[in-house]
């Protein structure tokens, strides 16, 4: 069949032939030498249809010619089920983009809550590290891991919550000591815990919070209405942000509820 005959009978143009063929996946039965036409088998037919409804799902060209190529069921099986995880996901992000523009052409009425704690000098077991900006997720999730295998073996009934305290220089210079950590009794003594963690002492902050209750992605929006409230109605210490983890931990569980506070020096009670 020549190319354009092959063309219509499975409904490719010849230039997306011709690009399937450079690219090893739909190989031609005969290229004439001399002119290089190109001539195709009546049996590539049913070839030339599994990749076009493979593209039509937006399938990756490596993953089609390895769907192609392989005989073995349940490996194809297995990489059309990790294409449509990644559809999947996709989606998800795609819904959650869409909420989020609806919200901003349909305000709501109810403003983000601003409340006001004053949090004395607090001891905790907190893990700390200078890192990067990039590193910052994967730290997060290996070091409230830890923290929480050390509370397990710890007394409960001298632990608190989980919190983490996040400095301006961290987001704003891409490098910073992070910290996680969990809050014990001033009864609760100096000992060996392993994992990197140790006891400290959380200097005592005054602190502007509103509460993010919901998916990692709309967590954006309360630290904007946070630091829009200190800018026009505080006086804004420079301090590092802390979170408290009341439910799940952020950029981990898919929803939680966490205080965000934003440190600010009072002047009105």
């Amino acid at each position: 069949m020549t190319i354009g005959d092959f063309s219509r009978a499975v409904r490719m143009t010849a230039k997306a032939l011709r690009f399937y063929h450079q690219n090893d996946i739909l190989v031609p039965a005969v290229v004439d030498p001399y002119n290089g036409y190109r001539m195709y088998s009546p049996n590539q037919i049913s070839d030339a249809q599994i990749v076009r409804t493979l593209r039509d799902l937006h399938v990756p060209i490596h993953s089609i010619k390895e769907v192609l190529t392989s005989t073995d069921v349940a490996v194809r099986t297995q990489m059309l089920a990790l294409h449509l995880e990644t559809m999947e996901r996709q989606l998800a992000d795609t819904q959650l983009a869409v909420q989020n523009l609806r919200d901003i052409l349909t305000p709501t009425d109810a403003p983000v809550e601003i409340l006001y704690r004053s949090i004395p000098e607090t001891r905790a077991v907190a893990i700390s590290e200078v890192i990067d900006l990039p590193d910052l997720p994967g730290w997060f999730r290996q070091s409230t891991s830890k923290l929480q295998r050390v509370a397990a073996q710890t007394d409960r009934a001298s632990t608190g919550g989980y919190g983490g305290v996040w400095p301006n220089e961290l987001i704003s210079g891409g490098r910073g000591l992070a910290t996680v950590f969990f809050t014990v009794d001033d009864a609760f003594t100096e000992r060996a815990f392993g994992d990197g963690a140790a006891l400290v002492e959380l200097p005592a902050v005054e602190l502007a919070v509103a509460v993010h209750d919901g998916p990692e992605e709309t967590a954006p929006n309360v630290y904007a209405a946070l630091g829009e409230h200190v800018a026009r109605h505080e006086l804004g210490t420079g301090g590092p942000v802390r979170e408290a983890y009341i439910q799940g931990f952020r950029t981990i569980d898919p929803r939680t509820v966490t205080e965000v506070g934003w440190p600010i020096l009072r002047v009105v009670h």
